[in-house]
């Protein structure tokens, strides 16, 4: 399965106001039926042994400096996909992200089911948005950017190839 980079279309000032990076990619996927939790619960559900050993290595860096490293909040319960709490749901969208001292960030996943000429499937793209604080959420988005392509098109592939 093909994964694309595309142009974010997406409401910013809705999920993300002020957001000064977003990115979009996007699978299709032989799936009609498949809804946006699915998807995401596909996608952040089970990392990659890399993808769990860098999580790690990011929550040891950033934990003198007092960021987050798990969006649970247990003054604000919500659901988790992941370490992401939900912000907002609909079988066609499911919107996860937390805010911190240093940035906020959402992650958007959308889906579409459409016909194509080898029959029906699903368009599931995931968007991110970033919002900086300060100096230190612009070095921190700088720093993972190199990773950050990798991680979204590997996660997104795992939404065609659930476990």
């Amino acid at each position: 399965m093909a994964i694309s980079e595309i142009t974010p279309n997406i409401d910013r000032t809705r999920w993300l106001a002020g957001a000064e990076f977003a990115d979009a990619f996007r699978i299709t996927i032989d799936e009609p039926d498949i809804d946006a939790r699915t998807a995401a619960e596909r996608m952040l559900g089970h990392a990659p042994w890399w993808m769990a050993a860098l999580l790690k290595l990011r929550n040891l860096l950033v934990r003198p400096f007092g960021l987050k490293t798990s969006g649970a909040d247990p003054d604000n319960p919500r659901p988790l996909i992941g370490m992401f709490p939900v912000v907002d749901e609909t079988p066609q969208r499911i919107v996860l992200g937390f805010d911190d001292k240093h940035l906020d960030f959402r992650v958007v996943v959308d889906v579409r089911s459409e016909v194509s000429p080898i029959g029906k499937a699903s368009q599931v793209t995931a968007t991110t948005l970033v919002h900086t604080h300060n100096t230190l959420g612009r070095f921190y988005l700088a720093a993972i950017m190199p990773f950050h392509r990798l991680v979204v098109k590997t996660m997104l592939r795992q939404v065609a190839a659930p476990a």
